[in-house]
């Protein structure tokens, strides 16, 4: 009987990290056998979300790879996760469940599906996200 090795890839930014990180962390292990974090570069981050991380990437990347549900962490500096897949080799790839339904969700889903990587959705934690805490934080540099 062969025992099969399930690596999981969990990209994100993690900036402002907080519970919802954690969570989605910890959900992704518990689908897996070796959990790999995806940190997203400054530069990649800034393209995406048009701002650059409050906290830098190797500071990102420390916090990320001190979770215990993390086994490895990944700097992904490139747009393309089947170029991420080259690089990983991971088995399923987790994303929040807001990206599912969303045509960058089904160009995920069509891509992976060729390499035979399974996308898995977590909830995504509306009440917590690093754009709500920044904007607070932005709201409280501003009146000062």
């Amino acid at each position: 009987m062969t025992q099969t090795h399930r690596v999981g890839y969990a990209p994100g930014v993690y900036d402002l990290f907080h519970v919802g990180h954690l969570n989605i962390l910890r959900h992704a292990r518990s689908q897996c056998d070796y959990l790999v974090a995806g940190v997203v570069s400054d530069e990649m981050a800034t393209q995406a979300k048009g701002k650059a991380p409050v906290i830098p990437l190797t500071e990102r990347l420390e916090i990320v790879r001190s979770v215990r549900f993390v086994d490895a962490a990944f700097v992904e500096t490139v747009p393309d996760k089947l170029e991420t897949w080259q690089q990983v080799r991971f088995d399923v790839i987790f994303k929040g469940d807001d990206w599912r339904g969303t045509s960058k969700g089904d160009k995920l889903e069509r891509d992976f599906a060729t390499v035979g990587v399974d996308v898995i959705y977590f909830p995504y934690t509306v009440h917590t996200s690093s754009s709500l805490l920044r904007k607070v934080l932005d709201g409280l540099a501003n009146s000062a």
